[in-house]
C-alpha cells in the first residue's frame, strides 16, 4: 500500500512578517551598537594624538618606534594563532613579496613619518593633515587609470588643497618652521598611506584583512627595530613613568592594533559608505582634547583652513559617479 504523502500547510504570512520584523529589529540593534562603537573609537583615535605627543616627548620618536615594533609583532603573531592555530596561511612567493612591500610602505614609511610628524607638529594639525588621505587615494587611483575624476571630485581636491594652504599659512608666515615642517612630513605620510591602501586592496581580497595586516606587520617589524635600535638603546626604560607606559600601550595596542580590527567590524555591520563620514569627527575630537589637555590654541585662520580642508576632502571622497567608489574602501590607518 502506497504511503500517503504528508500534507504541508502553506506558509503563514503573519508568521513570516513577524520573523522578518524580528530580524529587522536585530539588524537595527546591531547597527546602532556598531554606531556607538564607532563613535567611541573616534574618541580613542582623536585622543591618541595628544597621548602620542606626551609619549614621544618622554622616550623620543625613535625610542617609541623601537618599543612599538617589539610589541606589534607579538600582537600580530597572537592574532594569527587565534585565527589559524599553528597552521598559518601559506602564501605564494609573489604574494609574500607584495606583503613585504606593504610592510615597508605602511609601517616603515607611513608610521615612521607619522611618528616624527606628530612629534614636530601639534595634535590638531596632525589629525587634520592625516584626514587628507582620501584625496591622495583618489589621485593615485586616477594616476593608475582606475578612477575617473568627476567635476565634483576635482572641485573637492582643489578646495582641500586651498584649505591646507590656509591652515598652514599662519605657521609659515609666523616662522613656526618646526611645526610647519611636521605638517609637511604628515602630508607625505598621508600619501604613503593612500598608496598602501591601493596596494593592499587586491591582497585583502585574496587573503583577508587579518592575514594581510598580520603578515605586513611581522615583515616590517625587524627593519624598524634595527633602524631605531640606537634610539631605543638610548632610552632609560626604567626611568619611564607608569603613565607614559600606559600611554604607549594605549597607542600601540588599543588605538592602532585593536582599533583597526574594531573598525573593520563596524564597516562590516554598517557598511563603508555609512561609516566613512565618521572619520571627519576625528580632527575636531583631537582639537578639543589638545585644547583641554595641552593648551593648544586655534586662530580664526586655522579654523577656517580646517573647515575648508575637511569640506574639500568630503566632497572629493563622495562625489564619485560610481555607486561603489574605490576611494571609500580605505581601511583605518595603521598608525
Amino acid at each position: 500500500m502506497a504511503a500517503v504523502p504528508a500534507r504541508t500547510s502553506p506558509p503563514d504570512p503573519a508568521a513570516q512578517a513577524a520573523a522578518q520584523a524580528a530580524a529587522d529589529a536585530v539588524s537595527r540593534t546591531r547597527r546602532t551598537r556598531a554606531l556607538w562603537v564607532a563613535l567611541a573609537l573616534v574618541l580613542v583615535w582623536g585622543a591618541n594624538f595628544s597621548v602620542q605627543k606626551a609619549v614621544f616627548n618622554a622616550m623620543s620618536p625613535g625610542g617609541f618606534l623601537f618599543v612599538r615594533y617589539l610589541i606589534m609583532p607579538v600582537a600580530a603573531a597572537l592574532l594569527l594563532f587565534w585565527r589559524h592555530g599553528l597552521h598559518w596561511p601559506r602564501l605564494p612567493r609573489e604574494d609574500l613579496w607584495a606583503l613585504l612591500r606593504l610592510g615597508v610602505v605602511g609601517h616603515v614609511l607611513h608610521v615612521g613619518l607619522v611618528t616624527y610628524g606628530i612629534h614636530w607638529s601639534t595634535p590638531f594639525s596632525s589629525a587634520l593633515i592625516l584626514a587628507c588621505g582620501p584625496v591622495f587615494t583618489l589621485l593615485i587611483l586616477r594616476w593608475y587609470g582606475l578612477e575617473h575624476l568627476t567635476r565634483g571630485q576635482v572641485a573637492g581636491v582643489a578646495v582641500a588643497c586651498l584649505g591646507v594652504l590656509v591652515f598652514l599659512s599662519d605657521k609659515l608666515t609666523g616662522g613656526q618652521w618646526r611645526a610647519g615642517g611636521g605638517d609637511l612630513v604628515l602630508l607625505i605620510a598621508a600619501a604613503f598611506f593612500s598608496y598602501y591602501t591601493v596596494m593592499a586592496k587586491p591582497q585583502i581580497e585574496r587573503h583577508g584583512s587579518v592575514t594581510v595586516m598580520a603578515y605586513a606587520t611581522l615583515m616590517a617589524s625587524a627593519p624598524l627595530v634595527a633602524l631605531n635600535l640606537p634610539a631605543g638603546l638610548g632610552v632609560e626604560l626604567t626611568a619611564i613613568s607608569p603613565a607614559i607606559w600606559m600611554g604607549t600601550f594605549y597607542s600601540v595596542l588599543i588605538s592602532a592594533f585593536l582599533g583597526w580590527m574594531v573598525w573593520g567590524w563596524v564597516n562590516a555591520v554598517r557598511g563603508v559608505a555609512r561609516t566613512a563620514p565618521l572619520m571627519y569627527l576625528m580632527p575636531p575630537v583631537a582639537g578639543l582634547v589638545a585644547w583641554a589637555l595641552t593648551g593648544e590654541r586655534y586662530t580664526a585662520v586655522k579654523l577656517a583652513g580646517a573647515a575648508l580642508t575637511l569640506a574639500g576632502v568630503a566632497l572629493a571622497q563622495f562625489a564619485s559617479a560610481s555607486p561603489r567608489d574605490p576611494v571609500r574602501e580605505a581601511p583605518a590607518p595603521v598608525d
